[in-house]
């Protein structure tokens, strides 16, 4: 197989890392990181495989080795959670996710002897809370981000209840999925070896489909019903937590359950909130001034202090106070209205809904447009893409608005895009 020695194997990971549209930025944090979770060996290695889901054969050819050689290599990775491994047509796929959500978080979701988690744990709060380089490219760059809050059901009053889409709701996302397992957050996880945990619940971050099945097959999550994800979610909810999840409408991939002192996305929205680094509900509160009486419990409950106590300015109460909006900085979650046992706050439709893409490849394809790396998604020189996956891809670009359309046509510069692109309007103009 081919070798690498520790310098260049991690330098040459983390190069393939930044071909995903959410990057990873080298630093020396970085190389530390990469070096607890992979060997050298294994670092070159998975530098060399595609960004898109591969099979064995890919894998073989691109390390010049034996299926049976390669086999081994894509089992050990996966079996320690940074390859997810999936079975479709009889066929074992097997993909490198992104740091994060991925295999960052995947190294936290059980306890383990196999890795010194406090370590890494000191290195993740480093290069995602001391650091800013990895969470401004996380985060705020693009208009697609990676993940979005779902409303808090339990505040959705009857009346609006009907309102709520499938696609706002985590619990939906729970009835409906394939699959699904519940594994420890990474984020109260990691903050519990530097001391700085709350005590919010560890074992109630959930997985669902592909990601479930392979997380659970290794152990790495524990597989559950339907049902146990629902009281999951609910004991979420009582507790105040943030449901914050993959930000595509159907085949949702992961449900957080966030604390505002913990959870890296909240954090990164109280740090960078002007670059909206997560998509919020399509709620906001509205405070009935006349019932509040400024008991603070919504202020204290907003995981991103976007509620803040006020004058009242009533002259018969002086020194009255209500509860007030910073709507910039509202997440839309509704875990204030939760809280609020005078019922002075409920959820109303903002003005402007952002609906989420479809489905991940879509998302992917968005990110990559956005942030100017869709030809590594279309074209990745280090391996054969399989058609369906190709297809996959192109179907997303196709179904782009058209200034989007445009811009993706001028990012990856193929004669065999423009192809494509010019027999699909052939077809449209016909069709129209």
């Amino acid at each position: 197989m081919a070798h690498a020695t520790a310098r260049s194997g991690y330098r040459d990971l983390a190069e393939r890392l930044n071909r995903f549209p959410q990057g990873a930025p080298p630093s020396d944090l970085l190389y530390r990181i990469l070096a607890l979770l992979f060997t050298e060996r294994e670092a070159g290695l998975v530098a060399l495989l595609p960004v898109k889901p591969f099979t064995l054969a890919t894998a073989a050819r691109a390390w010049k080795t034996t299926p049976d050689d390669a086999r081994r290599t894509l089992d050990a990775l996966a079996s320690r959670a940074l390859l997810l491994d999936a079975e479709r047509d009889g066929q074992t796929r097997w993909v490198l996710p992104p740091p994060m959500a991925g295999f960052f978080e995947f190294s936290m979701m059980r306890v383990r002897d196999d890795l010194d988690q406090k370590a890494l744990s000191g290195l993740f709060y480093e290069y995602l809370n001391l650091e800013e380089e990895f969470v401004r490219e996380l985060f705020t760059r693009g208009e697609t981000q990676l993940g979005r809050a779902f409303v808090n059901e339990d505040a959705v009053s009857d009346d609006d209840v009907l309102h709520v889409l499938d696609w706002e709701r985590a619990s939906e996302v729970a009835r409906t999925a394939r699959a699904a397992a519940v594994g420890v957050c990474y984020c109260r996880h990691k903050m519990t070896h530097v001391g700085r945990a709350c005590d919010a619940p560890l074992e109630i971050c959930l997985t669902f489909g592909t990601t479930a099945d392979s997380l659970s097959r290794h152990g790495f999550a524990r597989r559950i019903d339907a049902l146990e994800a629902l009281d999951l979610l609910a004991e979420a909810r009582s507790r105040g937590l943030v449901q914050f999840g993959e930000n595509v409408r159907e085949g949702v991939a992961f449900v957080c359950n966030c604390c505002g002192c913990c959870c890296e996305a909240l954090l990164a929205w109280k740090r960078f909130g002007t670059f909206r680094p997560v998509h919020t509900a399509g709620f906001l509160p509205e405070v009935d001034a006349g019932r509040c009486n400024g008991c603070g419990a919504c202020a204290k409950a907003c995981p991103v202090e976007a509620v803040t106590l006020r004058n009242a300015g009533d002259p018969k109460v002086p020194g009255r106070r209500v509860a007030d909006l910073l709507e910039e900085a509202c997440l839309g979650c509704g875990v204030c209205v939760a809280a609020c046992r005078r019922e002075a706050l409920r959820l109303a439709r903002r003005k402007e809904r952002v609906i989420p893409p479809r489905d991940t490849a879509r998302r992917v394809v968005r990110m990559a447009l956005e942030r100017g790396n869709l030809a590594d998604l279309v074209f990745d020189d280090r391996a054969l893409a399989s058609h369906r996956i190709l297809a996959t891809l192109l179907g997303a670009i196709l179904r782009l608005p058209p200034v989007e359309r445009a811009l993706a046509r001028e990012q990856v510069k193929s004669v065999y895009l423009e192809k494509v692109f010019e027999a699909w309007e052939r077809r449209s103009a016909h069709r129209a």
